[in-house]
């Protein structure tokens, strides 16, 4: 193999060792069966075995002396060589200078061949340094499975985050559209709530104006009169004596044929000025007052954020298994739902999951529902099932549910005919939420109360 130049990997030295001794092959010898082994660990193996067989296939063997297996010979002879004039300083030993081939199990630190003859070894267990660098490697490879499911763990988590806030962005478009939807009707009817009072101050004002101009001018014409009987009768008084008396007594009657005004000035009243009491009194107010007609008070809102796979309507009023937003821990509280056409629905409310610390043992759920044409009330704790109405003459569409903390009740109500159905008595004076579902296609909405 002289002139030859050979290039092995970290696996070669694996390949080129014996199974027998796992050390590099010293006179390999082949078998029938085309395994090989050292000559000396082979003839060893044999004395201790009946049959002269393989040490790896059990095969027996044709021959007692195998022949030599030269190439393998010759690729092993190159690889030590090449192994000696290439080994790095961490793979010699620092104390005998000799290669690394074994590892003290003892002390889980490589070793040479002269180390585990050593003192300081003795009685240690030893493992070639394949065999115990594959059994750690295994080992730690097994330590990094947790690792690897929290990292596929926080993978997920990331995934789920970047989903929210993907679903946050979606939220804030949706929602700022919204907001700036109903500002745009609020602003609307401030314009025509504007628009329809200045037309009407401008309508009183020209109307009193107009009057206003009307008596200014009959009071011009009068003065116009008067101006002109005045001067004649005053013309008349430088006259002559004779042509005085002459006209005297036409000059009277002229005089008498004037009406005379009032001493006092004209009484005309507030009405003729503007009514600004009527226009600028409780302004705002008013505005508010008419602004009732464009909104509306709904006493619980749906959650759209604990409504999975359920549409709500964009005042979050209508919809079909979902959580109100409101959560009540005092006072007294009721709301109106309609249900509809639902051929299946419930109405309840149950201790809030979403409050800090609440364990699985700790929910609480007090129903009304119908399904099957059937209505029925339900406490999950006590698990029984109280049959209401079997067929009802008319069927519910309007339910008024009616949360009393102070008496720890919830009852419900028909409110097309202002009936009872029935009432839930000692129920927990923890945090509860709404909580409202439909299964028809018809969704259940709640409906708002008067302002």
């Amino acid at each position: 193999m002289a002139g030859e130049s050979f290039n092995f990997t970290m696996s070669s030295e694996e390949d080129l060792s014996c199974s027998i001794c796992h050390e590099v092959f010293k006179e390999p010898v082949v078998l029938s069966c085309s395994h090989s082994f050292c000559r000396d660990c082979l003839k060893s193996w044999w004395r201790e075995k009946p049959t002269q067989e393989c040490p790896v296939c059990k095969r027996r063997s044709s021959k007692s002396d195998p022949p030599l297996n030269r190439a393998l010979r010759n690729l092993c002879e190159a690889y030590v060589q090449q192994r000696e004039q290439k080994t790095p300083e961490e793979q010699v030993c620092r104390v005998h200078s000799e290669r690394l081939k074994l590892f003290c199990l003892t002390d889980q630190q490589p070793v040479c061949v002269v180390c585990r003859d050593s003192k300081i070894h003795e009685d240690h267990r030893f493992r070639p340094i394949v065999e115990a660098a594959q059994d750690l490697r295994d080992e730690l490879d097994k330590s990094l499975l947790p690792l690897k499911k929290n990292l596929q763990k926080a993978k997920d988590f990331k995934e789920m985050f970047d989903k929210i806030a993907s679903h946050i962005k979606n939220q804030h478009q949706h929602t700022e559209l919204q907001i700036q939807a109903e500002f745009k009707k609020l602003h609307q009817f401030l314009v025509e709530e504007e628009e329809s009072r200045m037309k009407t101050l401008r309508e009183e004002e020209e109307q009193k104006t107009h009057r206003m101009k009307d008596k200014m001018a009959a009071v011009s014409r009068e003065i116009e009169a008067l101006s002109e009987s005045i001067r004649a009768t005053e013309e008349q008084l430088r006259a002559p004596d004779v042509s005085f008396l002459l006209q005297y007594k036409a000059a009277v009657e002229r005089v008498q044929r004037c009406p005379l005004l009032e001493e006092e000035e004209p009484q005309l009243g507030p009405e003729a000025h503007i009514d600004q009491a009527k226009h600028l009194g409780n302004l705002t107010f008013n505005i508010w007052t008419n602004m009732k007609r464009l909104v509306q008070f709904t006493p619980v809102i749906l959650n759209p954020n604990r409504a999975e796979y359920v549409v709500l309507s964009d005042d979050l009023t209508n919809g079909g298994a979902v959580f109100g937003s409101e959560v009540f821990d005092s006072g007294s509280h009721s709301w109106d739902v309609e249900v509809g056409d639902n051929k299946k629905w419930v109405l309840a409310v149950m201790t809030d999951p979403c409050v800090e610390g609440f364990k699985k043992e700790d929910v609480e759920i007090w129903v009304m529902g119908f399904s099957d044409g059937k209505y029925e009330a339900v406490h999950n704790k006590d698990g029984i099932s109280l049959k209401l109405v079997s067929k009802p003459l008319k069927p519910l569409k309007r339910i008024r549910v009616r949360l009393d903390f102070d008496k720890r009740e919830v009852s419900f109500y028909d409110l097309d005919t202002n009936t009872h159905i029935h009432t839930f008595t000692q129920i927990s004076q923890k945090k509860l939420s709404p909580l409202f579902g439909g299964k028809d296609k018809y969704p259940i909405r709640i409906l708002p109360q008067k302002i």
